[in-house]
């Protein structure tokens, strides 16, 4: 299984991140619905999922470390 991050949309495609290395394009509608950017996809063959824990452990980092740079 693999891990990739949706780093962007351009038109129909959805550029994602895999494994922290490269960037790979998907088709749009071969995302589960409701796909956004920054959510964690599970890519397992042609079985494409969200992990919603890993997205919100993401979204956690992110947050924390915006907290770390705008620190007063």
């Amino acid at each position: 299984m693999i891990q990739g991050i949706v780093d962007r949309f351009e038109g129909t495609i959805a550029v994602v991140e895999i494994d922290g290395k490269e960037m790979q394009n998907f088709p749009k509608k071969s995302l589960p619905k409701g796909v956004k950017v920054g959510d964690m996809l599970l890519i397992d063959g042609n079985n494409i999922t969200i992990s919603k824990e890993g997205t919100e452990k993401l979204r956690k980092e992110i947050e924390d470390l915006m907290d770390e740079l705008f620190e007063d």
